[in-house]
């Protein structure tokens, strides 16, 4: 069974993002709350997996040269070296659960956001 959070581990959580490296663990963590129509990050890639668990709403994912729109319930997995981004496109709030196979977030830009 794992050890609660610590009141020194709070912060990371209520951040939205945290290197697991802070609390001991081998992956990293992103979570999305966003009802603005578009919100996304510019395209980028990682050197290890990422991958995304879409809990509400509806986001299109370019992944290398492929555009899909995934939705609630579903999950993506953007493996290493390959350019991807994603931005929100439903009419519902996107919450996703972002995944990085790394102890640290690490990204190479890509592009930038208009």
């Amino acid at each position: 069974m794992s050890d609660a959070v610590s009141e020194e581990q709070t912060p990371a959580r209520a951040s939205g993002q945290f290197d697991g490296r802070d609390l001991g663990g081998s992956v990293s963590v992103i979570l999305v709350s966003t009802d603005e129509p578009g919100a996304g990050p510019a395209l980028h890639r990682h050197t290890y997996d990422e991958t995304f668990v879409i809990h509400r709403g509806a986001a299109e994912f370019t992944l290398g040269g492929a555009v899909a729109v995934h939705g609630a319930g579903e999950i993506v997995v953007a493996p290493p070296m390959v350019a991807h981004k994603f931005r929100n496109v439903g009419s519902d709030r996107l919450e996703m659960t972002n995944i990085h196979a790394s102890p640290v977030i690490e990204t190479e830009w890509l592009e930038e956001l208009p």
